[in-house]
């Protein structure tokens, strides 16, 4: 990799590739412990959860009435509220999934469409999971301008969030694994989150 796409933050190092908007960082990933549970679980039942919720369940509704499974289910209140099923790596959201017979494992077989709101930047390889999508990604997640606005930007968080996009990279390395975006929205921001940006993109061919 050529050093000039290496970007230094107090001792961590961000890897941008400006010819692909995109970059990923070193930090070895995170576990996600109860106390990560905790953490969706207020957010969750709070009046920004309530509206976030809803308004993800109207953006997947616009574009797709069948059954999805959300990957990373915070606390599980989108999971609930969809009549969805769901997948997570944190034992306690695996519990809760499992106490409602709504565990997923889309990494076993293909399913129809998933959702990441808040959850593909944290996946060490995101192409293996929406490889496994046959139909639909919906996703949210920070959009940058580039390499130096992450290292500046709230949601740079090494160890948690593994990988950072432009809008255009995210768009492209998208058509790259055979998908079109098909709409966007800044709902997110509009309730009050700081840019963030989702997205639905449909599968026009298997790669």
């Amino acid at each position: 990799m050529d050093r000039n796409n290496t970007l230094k933050h107090e001792g961590d190092a961000l890897v941008w590739l400006p010819e692909l908007g995109m970059g990923y960082h070193t930090a070895e990933a995170m576990s996600y412990q109860e106390d990560y549970w905790q953490k969706y679980q207020v957010m969750d039942d709070s009046d920004m959860g309530e509206a976030l919720t809803q308004a993800r369940i109207d953006f997947v509704r616009k574009n797709y009435d069948g059954l999805v499974v959300d990957i990373g289910i915070g606390a599980g209140r989108f999971v609930e509220e969809i009549g969805g099923l769901g997948f997570d790596v944190n034992e306690h959201a695996i519990a809760w999934l499992e106490s409602r017979n709504r565990f997923c494992d889309p990494y076993r077989f293909s399913v129809r469409a998933i959702t990441c709101w808040d959850s593909l930047e944290h996946i060490t390889k995101p192409e293996d999971l929406i490889a496994q999508a046959e139909e639909w990604v919906f996703v949210s997640m920070p959009i940058y301008k580039g390499g130096e606005h992450v290292l500046k930007s709230k949601h740079y968080r090494p160890g948690e969030h593994l990988w950072y996009w432009t809008r255009e990279g995210l768009i492209k390395w998208f058509f790259r694994n055979g998908f079109n975006l098909i709409s966007s929205s800044d709902f997110e921001t509009e309730i009050g989150r700081e840019e963030i940006e989702s997205f639905a993109f449909h599968r026009f061919k298997h790669v």
